[in-house]
């Protein structure tokens, strides 16, 4: 796709889903920061040298460079009230980097993601974060929207429900990216099921490298396939003995309350007898797009992980299909658990495609109305430890 020359800063941007997704679309992403190492590696590999692998509180503001829009939003662990920094510094959270950075390079409009927790979560003095959060950014010169959107709305196959905070110095109201597939409405576009997301994947391998089942069978394999030739990183995933046993009993779209008590674990009793999550121990259902893919999918027991046919985990490749990922993105990885950990955080490229094309729009035809507003650290209020929350 032909570039709009519309710059872009990607900020907390781990493996690159949210920063894929404008490339996608035609932006430029100059710069970009996350922590992790290896996510930094995998973003090189796929996205571009322009990542830089450190801590965003360390980072010299005046090294950043100036862009149309910045993207990104801090780890759900940034509202806890947990971490390295002094928990009397009231500019502990890593809100307030993501808020400083929007402050200096004083984008046209930012894009602020994050997990449905935002939204309940309160400070020790009652307030609501995401009320704290709206006025901070008001404070420092953004008119400010907020968003609640389904991924499975977008063609991503995959029920997967991320608050976005879209703000703008033009004064005005952005909408939300239309909603392109349906659940039940005649005649659209239908959301995409789990088995139209991964059923030309043939079975896994020690290696993780297999030939394509089939010609693709349908749009969205088509696209994930469009630029490779094989799979990668479909890898036979572990399971110990219970584990297989465990899971052989539950049936597609079923979950725990289809294990026999006499395999049951504790664990799966005590959730029979006072009512656990609907995914765990949840097995596909090939009708419907799955679940949450969350940072544990190789374990049954947190989130709907289960292949639909066969009885295993889903594989890494399976996770980024579900992700919308395409097939010749690679993760660089040191360790097992950090391969699920850049697949679990990522926004799906295909949902961050859906903003960047809405956004267009509002950049080119749209100039700033609102004056700058440098922020001051008195004049802050967003997070007060808060409750940790939850995904």
């Amino acid at each position: 796709m032909k570039k709009n020359k519309t710059k872009v800063i990607g900020l907390f941007s781990g493996c690159g889903g949210l920063d894929l997704g404008f490339k996608q679309a035609g932006y430029e992403v100059i710069w970009a920061n996350d922590i992790l190492k290896d996510a930094c590696d995998t973003y090189k590999l796929n996205i571009g040298d322009h990542i830089v692998n450190e801590d965003i509180t360390k980072i010299d503001l005046n090294t950043i460079p100036s862009a149309d829009i910045i993207i990104g939003g801090p780890p759900c662990q940034g509202f806890s009230g947990i971490g390295k920094r002094d928990p009397n510094d009231d500019r502990s959270s890593l809100v307030y980097s993501y808020l400083d950075v929007v402050n200096k390079v004083q984008p046209k409009i930012f894009l602020f993601e994050n997990v449905t927790g935002i939204k309940s979560s309160k400070a020790v003095d009652g307030s609501k974060v995401i009320d704290n959060l709206k006025k901070a950014f008001e404070d420092i010169g953004y008119h400010i929207n907020i968003y609640t959107l389904n991924a499975a709305d977008y063609g991503v196959p995959q029920r997967r429900k991320r608050v976005f905070i879209i703000g703008n110095k033009m004064g005005i109201d952005i909408s939300a990216p239309s909603q392109t597939h349906f659940e039940n409405e005649e005649g659209k576009n239908k959301w995409i099921t789990s088995f139209e997301a991964i059923s030309d994947l043939d079975s896994p391998t020690e290696n993780g490298e297999t030939k394509y089942k089939h010609q693709p069978n349908n749009p969205y394999q088509a696209l994930m396939r469009r630029n490779a030739k094989n799979t990668t990183l479909h890898i036979i995933p572990y399971s110990s003995p219970t584990d297989k046993e465990i899971i052989s009993h539950v049936k597609p779209g079923g979950n725990y309350m289809d294990i026999p008590d006499s395999v049951s674990t504790k664990r799966i009793m005590y959730f029979k007898s006072t009512g656990g999550r609907t995914t765990t121990y949840g097995r596909l259902d090939p009708e419907k797009p799955n679940y949450t893919i969350n940072t544990h999918f190789n374990r049954p027991n947190i989130g709907c992980n289960i292949h639909y046919e066969e009885d295993r985990m889903i594989t890494i490749r399976e996770g980024l299909r579900f992700q919308s990922f395409p097939d010749d993105f690679q993760l660089v990885s040191k360790t097992q658990r950090n391969y699920y950990v850049q697949v679990g955080n990522a926004v799906p490229p295909l949902l961050s495609k859906a903003w960047a094309e809405h956004l267009l729009s509002y950049i080119v035809d749209t100039p700033p109305i609102i004056k700058s507003v440098k922020i001051t650290k008195s004049s802050n209020k967003i997070l007060q430890k808060p409750e940790l929350v939850k995904d």
